[in-house]
């Protein structure tokens, strides 16, 4: 890929995307063509055909997605499988159109069947029953994977597919409601030690730079703890818990955003599509913690000393999701952020936003 080429990034503010604009500058890729949400809804089949006819991109990474954790996943799953699928139909084909050299689709690990063997192999795809309360965005990555695999099929383009386990990182989304279940952690188990020690300038500065539900800092102590309280966060006397979904007892693998975007960008240099399927290449960290476990790591680095209540009666999700990363360890590649020191890195970031 020369350093010239002319490359668009989809998602490119996006927690994923601006990793991946971030390794590619680190390797001296200069000529982006970058479009926000307002400047490109990807949602709109003509704009979008317009726009790869004005810029003709060389190269295409698909880092665009409606995303969210197992409430939002659950609760809107509707517009999870039609918006995805809308934006992956209209970007995936108008770069078959255009002429694209290669355009590098991004997944989920959440694409496998809710009991696949453990670790999943790229080869478990469409050999089980996937989790329902995310099956509507699995079933639109699903789309995405074998769309690209059509259009080599059928007409040569050269579409690969990187499947990411769990991640986390910079600009990841802290929204109470649909974040993912480590960000959220981070979040809570914060706002937390806040409310322990009495903090309300914390709290307060916390609201204010990411309202929750359109609660921000000005708003009375009375109708912030209502919120707190609402997800989870909870105060009584001297004591502070924080409640989560489930047992813990599931399984998570993670994988630091910037270990992903590395792997991204080794693919889009080193691997071209196969005329083999599954083509689609994993990308993880190999190993996993359960969910409670995780919760005690983030409750150390925050320094939360309130309590953990489990509510069992909501939903786990999927018992155990750990990839099988063997393909892409064979090719060459490997993580680098070690999971305690990313959610540190994490943190700090979150505090510094």
């Amino acid at each position: 890929m020369d350093k010239n080429a002319k490359i668009y990034i989809a998602g490119h503010n996006g927690m994923v995307g601006s990793a991946i604009k971030r390794n590619l500058e680190s390797r001296g890729y200069h000529n982006f063509v970058t479009r926000s949400f307002e400047e490109l809804n990807l949602l709109d089949a003509v704009a979008v055909r317009d726009f790869f006819e004005n810029e003709k991109p060389e190269y295409v990474v698909l880092a665009a997605a409606k995303v969210g954790g197992i409430v939002a996943n659950n609760t809107y799953r509707a517009q999870f499988i039609y918006e995805n699928m809308m934006i992956q139909n209209h970007v995936i084909h108008q770069s078959y159109v255009s002429g694209v050299k290669k355009l590098l689709f991004l997944g989920s690990s959440c694409i496998y069947p809710r009991m696949a063997p453990q670790p999943i192999k790229e080869e478990y795809l469409l050999t089980g029953l996937l989790e329902e309360t995310n099956e509507p965005y699995a079933i639109a990555k699903i789309a995405g994977i074998k769309m690209c695999e059509a259009y080599h099929a059928q007409y040569g383009a050269n579409f690969i597919s990187i499947m990411p386990t769990n991640l986390y990182g910079q600009n990841d989304n802290y929204d109470l409601e649909k974040s993912h279940v480590l960000p959220a952690l981070i979040r809570k188990m914060l706002l937390g030690k806040y409310l322990k020690n009495n903090d309300w300038v914390a709290i307060r500065n916390d609201f204010e730079k990411l309202p929750v539900e359109g609660v921000n800092g000005s708003f009375s102590n009375e109708v912030i703890l209502k919120v707190l309280t609402k997800y989870g966060i909870t105060q009584n006397g001297n004591d502070v818990s924080v409640t989560l979904w489930g047992t813990g007892s599931p399984m998570r693998e993670f994988l630091h955003v910037d270990d992903m975007a590395d792997a991204s960008v080794f693919l889009l240099l080193n691997y071209d599509a196969p005329d083999t399927t599954p083509s689609h290449i994993n990308a993880g960290c190999g190993e996993d913690i359960t969910i409670r476990d995780l919760a005690m790591l983030v409750k150390q680095i925050t320094a939360f000393d309130g309590e953990i209540v489990w509510d069992e009666t909501k939903p786990d999700g999927t018992p155990r999701k750990l990839l099988d990363v063997s393909r892409l360890a064979e090719m060459g590649w490997k993580p680098s952020v070690a999971l305690s020191d990313g959610i540190k890195r994490v943190v700090q970031n979150y505090l510094n936003r």
